[in-house]
């Protein structure tokens, strides 16, 4: 008799739980400012829990759908055309906010930088599986994955959008490292990229801000370092119990952007010590939950496919989280399955449900 595939529930439960409080604490953050705005209270509150409901069904189809179909050439090459002709063509839309990110299709902002990165995970999982045995010859392993995703990283930095850019990277990295790749290239590469890094921060305007107010936001409090020191504000505030759902001072015109990048700022001054642990928990869960499922995976291709997406939500967590605390300096990173916005919303579902399908697979049960 086959055995019945059953998917990893605490995981699943865990990512619920992430998409319900973002619905909550969406509408918490943005409606106040919206009223006054759009005098619609309930805008970002329908468009993000239309999005949840759409983000859930497409989970729960992809749960269903074998992960090896993703391994096929040409389901990865078409996706990779895709996702080329999607990242230049978004370099000819109208800018907003001084970058172009978004299409814009029936009122709706799609990123499609978002999606390269599951393209990514997709054929770096693929090629690590047939190439690992040789995963330190240079032209034969690490080539092809350096081409697609510098090529990517060119792409999205045109836009530019540095944060998803370095998350792309950091993916790759993760699932490299894990295939074997000898410690003298992770230094090579790490003395090349340091150089380069500066070149890129450093070397243009509003980058160098970031930094250097990152170093010392009270030196410019109304300026650049406004935004960092009213998310330090906004956590200190909340205290252990936080001022209960609603209850926020800074979303009310202080908090630039409340709902979107800063939403854990809201989360910790409303929801306190105790609902910031909580969300935090969660995105530990789902990481644990991830490496268990590659570390069981039932071929390479699942390992490697597991691992990539579990480090998509967890290197974005961490360095929306890190941001927020004043640990890093800002970068338009959401933090995943909370933060407000339909693309990041989808593409993280449509990864869980993937990454739930390689839970029926698994070897053996926790």
């Amino acid at each position: 008799m086959a055995r019945k595939l059953k998917s990893d529930k605490v995981l699943f439960l865990a990512t619920l739980l992430l998409v319900c409080l973002s619905i909550v604490m969406v509408y918490s953050a943005s409606a106040v400012v919206t009223l006054e705005r759009y005098g619609r209270p309930s805008m970002f509150l329908v468009k993000q829990a239309m999005w949840a409901v759409l983000g859930l069904g497409m989970l729960g189809l992809v749960t269903r759908i074998d992960y090896r179909t993703y391994r096929e050439p040409v389901f990865i090459w078409t996706s990779l055309v895709i996702v080329v002709i999607a990242l230049v063509a978004v370099l000819f839309m109208p800018p907003v906010n001084n970058a172009r990110r978004w299409f814009g299709i029936a009122g709706i902002g799609v990123q499609p930088s978002e999606l390269s990165k599951l393209a990514a995970i997709f054929f770096i999982a693929a090629l690590l599986e047939r190439r690992m045995h040789r995963i330190n010859e240079l032209g034969y392993a690490l080539a092809p994955i350096g081409l697609l995703v510098g090529g990517l990283f060119g792409l999205i930095m045109l836009e530019p959008d540095f944060g998803t850019s370095m998350s792309l990277v950091l993916i790759a990295s993760v699932m490299v490292f894990a295939a074997g790749l000898n410690y003298r290239y992770i230094v090579g590469a790490a003395l090349v990229a340091l150089p380069a890094m500066y070149i890129l921060v450093m070397g243009t305007a509003y980058r160098r801000r970031r930094m250097l107010t990152f170093l010392n936001p009270w030196e410019d409090p109304l300026g650049d370092g406004f935004q960092i020191i009213q998310s330090l504000i906004a956590i200190g505030t909340g205290g252990v119990w936080g001022k209960g759902l609603m209850n926020g001072v800074q979303k009310l015109f202080y908090l630039p952007e409340p709902h979107t990048d800063f939403i854990y700022s809201v989360i910790s001054e409303e929801l306190g010590l105790l609902g910031a642990s909580a969300v935090l928990l969660c995105f530990c869960v789902v990481t644990w939950r991830g490496l268990r499922v590659s570390l069981r995976a039932p071929d390479s291709f699942g390992a490697f496919l597991a691992l990539g997406l579990t480090t998509m939500v967890a290197v974005q967590a961490f360095i929306n989280i890190s941001v927020v605390l004043g640990l890093m300096p800002t970068k338009g990173i959401p933090l995943p399955l909370v933060s407000f916005g339909g693309s990041s919303l989808l593409i993280n579902l449509v990864g869980m449900g993937i990454l739930l399908n390689v839970s029926q697979h698994v070897s053996s049960e926790a």
